[in-house]
């Protein structure tokens, strides 16, 4: 098994971002001290030639590929080109790169919208492929179907020690409150805190509030993220997630009170509900020895502290 050490060069791409910038907390609250960490105007991973001279020069021993162009619904509808070209070029970039340059191991994030629309629930790993997308996502799902197998074709041919992770749902600090682009936990916490601040009667919450969704503290997948770098080796992918779901419905009547918004929420059926459920079989990772530790609402108190304290640099 191939682990890292407290000296060892690792590459964090995409640190800044939510799921990125929660790796890097946890990799120093664990004592890793030799972090490569590039922003986007630094390195611009869509540049292959760019990203394969950063390799060359700063030769990382391990990689951890959180960079993704992600949106909710609305923003994959929006903007379908964007979210397959530059996570198809991200994606391909570093991996190729940190193969040709000698990484020890390269970690791949993935997302559950990979799975069929109609997955059985709870949706196990093997679900992948037997399938139609959802259309609302498809774009990006294809992305990062194509990460996965890049990463599996390169172990087969060439013995590359890449694992990809598929997490559920995120949310934390340091997340996207953008209405039109973020997904959906973030974005009612922002709907709520301001209908609050303007004495609004009524909020609206896109769809009918039936589907249902799992939720994963951020800092939760980075201790995932460290645990499965140290001690999980095989191309088969692996669901990280929490294993308990919640209606949207439920979800904005959780979300408002933790927010206090006292008004009326209000559903509206014309707008997209997307899949109907996205709940992870997390039996192999269970099976392992790790499980979620930060409960729905304590998370989503501490995030919505944290909106509060960042609302002038948050991304809005």
């Amino acid at each position: 098994m191939t682990t890292m050490n407290e000296d060892s060069r690792i590459f964090v791409a995409g640190h800044r971002g939510l799921v990125g910038a929660a790796i890097v907390r946890r990799l120093q609250q664990a004592g890793f001290g030799n972090l490569l960490l590039r922003s986007r105007a630094e390195l611009d991973l869509c540049d292959a030639a760019a990203v394969q001279a950063f390799f060359a020069a700063e030769r990382p021993e391990y990689v951890f590929l959180a960079a993704a162009k992600v949106g909710g619904i609305h923003a994959n509808n929006s903007y379908p080109a964007d979210f397959l070209r530059d996570n198809l070029q991200i994606q391909t970039a570093v991996i190729d790169a940190a193969w040709r340059n000698g990484v020890r191991k390269l970690q791949f994030l993935g997302s559950s919208c990979i799975y069929p629309k109609f997955a059985p629930q709870p949706m196990p790993e093997d679900c992948l492929l037997t399938g139609p997308l959802e259309p609302t996502n498809e774009w990006y799902a294809i992305a990062k179907i194509a990460g996965i197998k890049m990463c599996q074709a390169y172990r087969r041919q060439y013995g590359f020690d890449a694992i990809s992770l598929m997490p559920t749902n995120l949310y934390g600090p340091g997340d996207n409150f953008d209405l039109a682009n973020s997904h959906v936990l973030s974005a009612l916490i922002r709907k709520f805190h301001e209908a609050k601040a303007s004495g609004a009667a009524q909020a609206v919450v896109w769809g009918t509030g039936t589907p249902r969704r799992e939720f994963l503290h951020v800092d939760d997948l980075a201790d995932a993220c460290l645990f499965l770098m140290q001690g999980y080796e095989d191309e088969g992918i692996i669901n990280v997630g929490v294993g308990e779901d919640i209606s949207i419905a439920e979800l904005a009547a959780l979300v408002q009170r933790v927010v206090g918004f006292e008004g009326e929420i209000v559903l509206d059926p014309s707008k997209p509900d997307g899949t109907p459920r996205k709940l992870l079989d997390v039996s192999r990772l269970h099976a392992l020895g790790w499980r979620a530790r930060i409960g729905l609402e304590d998370g989503i108190r501490e995030t919505y502290r944290w909106y509060l304290a960042h609302v002038s640099e948050a991304r809005l």
